[in-house]
């Protein structure tokens, strides 16, 4: 009877227990320059990444989405910036400026030791690059 009643709701091949979506992955708000110094200054204690994200771009939202599906990365390794270009464009526009990198929207920028070290952006941002561009700091 109870495996009935998992069919009909469709957790039959799903775990008992309550699935969070993103267990992980903490956003920390960027709304202005100050935040873009802050950043600069935390990145010499530990690498963090900026994702730019358009929430008008189903590309964007693509991108922000598996981001969060896929995080595995531990807090410890890497604080996790939030940017909403439309809401900050003047922000976009600083970080660019100062970390010498394009514009792209959505994008992805490492940061370490306050430099931009790895920028990616639509479809190239991926747990897989952002791990892979961590590994090669060798912190």
């Amino acid at each position: 009877m109870e495996l009935l009643k998992k069919l009909i709701s469709g957790s039959a091949n799903q775990p008992e227990h309550k699935h969070n979506a993103n267990p992980t992955l903490h956003w920390h708000p960027v709304k202005n320059e100050v935040d873009i110094q802050h950043i600069i200054e935390r990145s010499e204690q530990k690498p963090c990444a900026i994702f730019k994200h358009s929430t008008r771009c189903s590309i964007s939202e693509l991108a922000k989405n598996r981001l969060e599906r896929q995080w595995t990365l531990p807090d410890e390794s890497i604080e996790m910036y939030f940017l909403d270009l439309l809401a900050h464009r003047s922000v976009s526009n600083h970080i660019a400026e100062v970390f010498s990198v394009h514009h792209e929207s959505p994008q992805l920028i490492l940061i370490h030791k306050g430099e931009a070290v790895y920028d990616d952006s639509h479809t190239d941002i991926t747990i897989a690059n952002l791990t892979e561009a961590l590994a090669d700091l060798k912190i």
